[in-house]
Protein backbone atom coordinates (compact mmCIF):
# COMPACT_ATOMS: atom_id res chain seq x y z
CA UNK A 1 0.00 0.00 0.00
CA UNK A 2 1.79 3.28 -1.10
CA UNK A 3 -0.72 5.92 0.27
CA UNK A 4 -2.38 4.97 3.35
CA UNK A 5 -5.02 6.91 5.12
CA UNK A 6 -4.39 9.42 7.14
CA UNK A 7 -6.24 8.06 9.58
CA UNK A 8 -3.84 5.11 9.58
CA UNK A 9 -0.83 6.62 9.70
CA UNK A 10 -2.30 9.10 13.13
CA UNK A 11 -2.87 5.37 14.24
CA UNK A 12 0.36 4.70 14.09
CA UNK A 13 2.00 7.30 15.61
CA UNK A 14 -0.40 8.54 17.78
CA UNK A 15 1.56 10.00 20.99
CA UNK A 16 0.61 8.35 24.36
CA UNK A 17 0.65 5.09 22.69
CA UNK A 18 2.83 1.84 22.48
CA UNK A 19 4.36 0.91 19.12
CA UNK A 20 6.01 -2.55 18.07
CA UNK A 21 9.12 -2.42 17.35
CA UNK A 22 10.30 -5.13 15.34
CA UNK A 23 13.64 -6.31 14.81
CA UNK A 24 13.67 -8.59 11.85
CA UNK A 25 13.69 -6.85 8.50
CA UNK A 26 9.96 -5.88 7.10
CA UNK A 27 9.46 -3.44 3.98
CA UNK A 28 6.25 -3.71 4.42
CA UNK A 29 6.63 -1.27 6.91
CA UNK A 30 7.57 1.36 4.42
CA UNK A 31 5.03 3.66 3.63
CA UNK A 32 4.75 6.52 0.82
CA UNK A 33 2.94 9.88 0.37
CA UNK A 34 2.39 11.34 -3.11
CA UNK A 35 4.42 14.96 -2.94
CA UNK A 36 1.27 15.64 -5.09
CA UNK A 37 -1.06 16.67 -2.51
CA UNK A 38 1.27 19.48 -1.25
CA UNK A 39 2.40 20.50 -4.44
CA UNK A 40 -1.10 21.20 -6.34
CA UNK A 41 -2.06 23.42 -2.93
CA UNK A 42 0.66 26.18 -4.10
CA UNK A 43 0.32 25.89 -7.78
CA UNK A 44 3.70 24.15 -8.70
CA UNK A 45 3.46 22.00 -11.75
CA UNK A 46 4.94 18.39 -11.32
CA UNK A 47 5.26 18.27 -14.84
CA UNK A 48 7.56 21.57 -14.57
CA UNK A 49 9.06 22.07 -11.25
CA UNK A 50 10.63 25.10 -10.82
CA UNK A 51 13.66 23.54 -8.61
CA UNK A 52 15.75 20.98 -8.59
CA UNK A 53 17.32 19.48 -5.33
CA UNK A 54 17.03 16.82 -2.83
CA UNK A 55 15.75 15.11 0.44
CA UNK A 56 18.29 14.57 2.68
CA UNK A 57 18.24 11.74 5.86
CA UNK A 58 20.53 11.31 8.28
CA UNK A 59 19.69 8.08 10.49
CA UNK A 60 22.02 7.63 13.60
CA UNK A 61 20.77 5.10 15.01
CA UNK A 62 21.36 2.59 12.26
CA UNK A 63 22.31 -0.89 13.18
CA UNK A 64 22.40 -4.48 12.14
CA UNK A 65 24.11 -7.74 12.86
CA UNK A 66 26.79 -10.22 11.13
CA UNK A 67 26.14 -13.68 10.86
CA UNK A 68 28.26 -14.24 14.03
CA UNK A 69 25.97 -12.15 16.05
CA UNK A 70 28.27 -8.88 16.06
CA UNK A 71 26.57 -5.85 16.13
CA UNK A 72 27.32 -3.10 13.29
CA UNK A 73 26.27 0.90 14.15
CA UNK A 74 26.60 3.56 12.57
CA UNK A 75 24.88 6.41 11.17
CA UNK A 76 22.70 6.11 7.20
CA UNK A 77 22.55 8.79 4.72
CA UNK A 78 19.68 7.96 2.60
CA UNK A 79 19.35 10.43 -0.88
CA UNK A 80 15.84 11.09 -2.25
CA UNK A 81 15.67 13.29 -5.67
CA UNK A 82 13.20 15.96 -5.12
CA UNK A 83 11.37 15.13 -8.17
CA UNK A 84 10.73 11.59 -6.97
CA UNK A 85 6.58 11.45 -7.39
CA UNK A 86 6.23 10.22 -4.10
CA UNK A 87 8.05 10.91 -0.13
CA UNK A 88 8.18 8.33 2.74
CA UNK A 89 6.51 8.36 5.71
CA UNK A 90 9.33 9.45 8.68
CA UNK A 91 7.63 6.97 11.21
CA UNK A 92 7.33 4.01 8.80
CA UNK A 93 11.31 4.83 7.92
CA UNK A 94 12.10 4.73 11.26
CA UNK A 95 9.73 1.00 12.22
CA UNK A 96 11.55 -0.28 9.12
CA UNK A 97 15.04 0.76 10.12
CA UNK A 98 15.03 -0.76 13.26
CA UNK A 99 13.89 -3.95 11.61
CA UNK A 100 16.92 -4.28 10.96
CA UNK A 101 18.37 -4.23 14.00
CA UNK A 102 18.50 -8.09 14.33
CA UNK A 103 19.03 -9.31 10.93
CA UNK A 104 22.00 -11.05 10.11
CA UNK A 105 23.42 -9.51 6.77
CA UNK A 106 26.24 -11.11 5.96
CA UNK A 107 29.91 -13.13 7.20
CA UNK A 108 31.61 -9.96 7.54
CA UNK A 109 30.59 -6.01 8.91
CA UNK A 110 31.98 -5.35 4.97
CA UNK A 111 29.37 -7.95 3.45
CA UNK A 112 27.02 -6.87 6.22
CA UNK A 113 27.13 -3.42 5.35
CA UNK A 114 27.11 -3.89 1.54
CA UNK A 115 23.94 -5.98 1.97
CA UNK A 116 22.33 -3.32 4.22
CA UNK A 117 22.74 0.03 2.02
CA UNK A 118 21.83 -1.91 -1.02
CA UNK A 119 18.96 -3.79 0.55
CA UNK A 120 17.63 0.30 1.62
CA UNK A 121 18.49 1.75 -1.81
CA UNK A 122 15.91 -1.17 -3.73
CA UNK A 123 13.12 -1.03 -0.85
CA UNK A 124 12.68 3.35 -1.20
CA UNK A 125 13.50 3.00 -5.03
CA UNK A 126 10.79 0.70 -5.54
CA UNK A 127 8.26 2.45 -3.01
CA UNK A 128 9.08 5.81 -4.22
CA UNK A 129 9.41 5.46 -8.16
CA UNK A 130 12.63 7.37 -7.89
CA UNK A 131 16.44 6.50 -7.91
CA UNK A 132 17.27 6.73 -4.45
CA UNK A 133 21.11 6.96 -3.08
CA UNK A 134 22.08 5.30 0.37
CA UNK A 135 25.32 5.32 2.03
CA UNK A 136 26.52 3.88 5.73
CA UNK A 137 29.52 5.58 7.44
CA UNK A 138 30.88 4.18 10.79
CA UNK A 139 32.68 7.25 11.05
CA UNK A 140 31.48 10.51 11.92
CA UNK A 141 33.69 12.53 8.93
CA UNK A 142 31.73 15.72 8.40
CA UNK A 143 32.41 18.96 5.57
CA UNK A 144 30.97 22.42 5.39
CA UNK A 145 27.73 22.21 4.11
CA UNK A 146 28.63 25.93 2.41
CA UNK A 147 26.59 27.93 5.17
CA UNK A 148 28.88 28.99 7.63
CA UNK A 149 28.54 32.71 6.72
CA UNK A 150 25.33 32.84 6.35
CA UNK A 151 24.11 36.08 8.53
CA UNK A 152 21.28 35.27 10.72
CA UNK A 153 18.38 36.68 10.71
CA UNK A 154 17.32 37.16 14.25
CA UNK A 155 20.82 38.32 15.08
CA UNK A 156 20.05 42.09 13.35
CA UNK A 157 19.48 44.79 15.40
CA UNK A 158 16.24 45.34 13.29
CA UNK A 159 14.70 41.54 14.82
CA UNK A 160 14.12 43.29 18.58
CA UNK A 161 11.72 45.88 17.00
CA UNK A 162 9.44 44.00 14.96
CA UNK A 163 5.96 42.62 15.96
CA UNK A 164 5.13 38.79 15.42
CA UNK A 165 1.51 37.92 15.15
CA UNK A 166 1.13 35.75 12.43
CA UNK A 167 1.89 32.30 12.92
CA UNK A 168 -0.25 30.78 10.16
CA UNK A 169 1.74 30.48 6.56
CA UNK A 170 1.66 34.28 5.48
CA UNK A 171 3.22 34.70 2.09
CA UNK A 172 1.92 38.63 1.98
CA UNK A 173 4.44 39.19 4.82
CA UNK A 174 7.41 38.74 2.12
CA UNK A 175 8.42 42.59 0.38
CA UNK A 176 10.39 43.04 -2.34
CA UNK A 177 13.98 45.27 -2.41
CA UNK A 178 16.34 46.27 -4.82
CA UNK A 179 19.41 44.43 -4.08
CA UNK A 180 22.77 44.87 -5.96
CA UNK A 181 24.22 41.79 -4.97
CA UNK A 182 23.16 38.10 -3.92
CA UNK A 183 21.28 38.21 -0.68
CA UNK A 184 21.87 35.24 1.39
CA UNK A 185 20.21 34.66 5.13
CA UNK A 186 19.71 32.25 8.10
CA UNK A 187 17.04 31.78 10.11
CA UNK A 188 17.30 29.81 13.78
CA UNK A 189 13.23 30.22 14.28
CA UNK A 190 11.67 28.05 11.97
CA UNK A 191 9.46 25.71 13.76
CA UNK A 192 6.23 23.72 12.13
CA UNK A 193 3.86 20.43 12.89
CA UNK A 194 4.22 17.49 11.64
CA UNK A 195 0.91 16.37 9.79
CA UNK A 196 0.74 13.14 11.15
CA UNK A 197 1.76 13.52 14.85
CA UNK A 198 1.50 16.90 15.20
CA UNK A 199 4.68 16.97 17.36
CA UNK A 200 6.66 19.87 16.37
CA UNK A 201 9.42 20.04 14.10
CA UNK A 202 12.12 22.52 15.03
CA UNK A 203 14.75 23.84 11.84
CA UNK A 204 17.06 26.34 10.32
CA UNK A 205 16.19 27.82 6.95
CA UNK A 206 19.09 29.22 4.48
CA UNK A 207 17.72 31.31 1.97
CA UNK A 208 20.32 32.44 -1.45
CA UNK A 209 18.71 34.97 -3.75
CA UNK A 210 20.42 36.29 -6.47
CA UNK A 211 19.55 38.86 -9.21
CA UNK A 212 18.33 42.59 -8.82
CA UNK A 213 15.48 42.27 -6.44
CA UNK A 214 15.52 40.33 -2.93
CA UNK A 215 13.32 39.99 -0.05
CA UNK A 216 13.75 42.54 2.45
CA UNK A 217 15.47 40.40 5.95
CA UNK A 218 12.58 41.61 8.30
CA UNK A 219 9.74 40.55 5.59
CA UNK A 220 11.52 37.07 5.64
CA UNK A 221 12.27 37.21 9.34
CA UNK A 222 8.13 37.85 9.91
CA UNK A 223 7.50 34.57 6.93
CA UNK A 224 9.27 32.41 8.51
CA UNK A 225 8.18 32.69 11.84
CA UNK A 226 4.59 32.57 10.49
CA UNK A 227 4.88 28.34 10.31
CA UNK A 228 5.15 28.02 14.03
CA UNK A 229 1.05 26.78 13.88
CA UNK A 230 1.73 24.87 10.09
CA UNK A 231 1.18 21.14 10.00
CA UNK A 232 3.39 20.07 7.23
CA UNK A 233 6.26 17.70 6.35
CA UNK A 234 9.65 19.40 6.05
CA UNK A 235 10.26 18.51 2.28
CA UNK A 236 6.63 20.05 2.21
CA UNK A 237 7.69 23.38 4.07
CA UNK A 238 10.93 23.83 2.27
CA UNK A 239 8.99 24.13 -1.27
CA UNK A 240 6.20 26.43 0.09
CA UNK A 241 8.82 28.56 1.13
CA UNK A 242 10.93 28.21 -2.16
CA UNK A 243 7.35 28.68 -4.19
CA UNK A 244 6.60 32.11 -2.78
CA UNK A 245 9.90 33.80 -2.79
CA UNK A 246 9.92 32.81 -6.79
CA UNK A 247 6.00 33.82 -7.33
CA UNK A 248 7.04 36.98 -5.92
CA UNK A 249 10.12 38.11 -7.06
CA UNK A 250 11.20 35.24 -9.69
CA UNK A 251 15.11 35.48 -9.31
CA UNK A 252 17.34 34.49 -11.86
CA UNK A 253 19.19 31.91 -8.91
CA UNK A 254 17.25 30.78 -5.65
CA UNK A 255 18.09 28.17 -2.98
CA UNK A 256 16.38 27.08 -0.04
CA UNK A 257 17.73 24.56 2.39
CA UNK A 258 16.04 23.57 5.64
CA UNK A 259 18.44 21.62 8.07
CA UNK A 260 15.61 20.16 10.91
CA UNK A 261 16.44 18.75 14.39
CA UNK A 262 17.05 15.47 14.61
CA UNK A 263 13.54 13.35 16.06
CA UNK A 264 13.44 9.65 16.89
CA UNK A 265 17.22 9.21 15.80
CA UNK A 266 16.45 10.77 12.66
CA UNK A 267 16.75 13.84 10.29
CA UNK A 268 15.49 15.14 6.99
CA UNK A 269 17.15 18.19 5.76
CA UNK A 270 15.21 19.13 1.83
CA UNK A 271 17.03 21.26 0.15
CA UNK A 272 15.22 23.31 -3.44
CA UNK A 273 17.78 25.02 -6.18
CA UNK A 274 16.72 26.79 -9.09
CA UNK A 275 20.21 25.68 -10.42
CA UNK A 276 22.95 22.90 -10.01
CA UNK A 277 25.64 25.01 -8.96
CA UNK A 278 23.80 25.43 -5.88
CA UNK A 279 23.21 22.63 -4.38
CA UNK A 280 25.84 21.52 -1.52
CA UNK A 281 27.79 18.57 -2.30
CA UNK A 282 27.89 17.23 1.44
CA UNK A 283 23.74 17.41 1.49
CA UNK A 284 23.21 15.72 -1.63
CA UNK A 285 26.08 12.97 -1.77
CA UNK A 286 25.39 10.10 0.73
CA UNK A 287 29.20 9.45 0.86
CA UNK A 288 29.27 12.92 2.13
CA UNK A 289 27.99 14.33 5.90
CA UNK A 290 27.93 18.17 6.10
CA UNK A 291 28.92 19.63 9.34
CA UNK A 292 26.66 19.38 12.45
CA UNK A 293 24.56 22.47 12.55
CA UNK A 294 22.55 23.88 16.02
CA UNK A 295 19.50 21.85 15.82
CA UNK A 296 21.35 18.75 14.75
Amino acid sequence: MKHPSTTFIKGLCRLGESVSYGTRYDKSLLFAIPRSENRARYAINEGALPFIGQDSWHAYESGFITESGLPVAGLLKIVIPADSPYLVESKSLKLYLNSFNMEPLGASRSEAISRYVSIIQQDLSALLESDVQAAFHEKEEFLSGGFDHYPVLEDQSFAALLDFVHFKETPELLKKESISSPAFWCCHLLRSNCKVTHQPDWGTAYIYVEGDTGITPQSLLRYLVSFREEFHFHEEVCEMIYKRIYDLITPPKLSVTCIYTRRGGIDICPQRCSHSDLISPPLAHPQQLAKRLLRQ
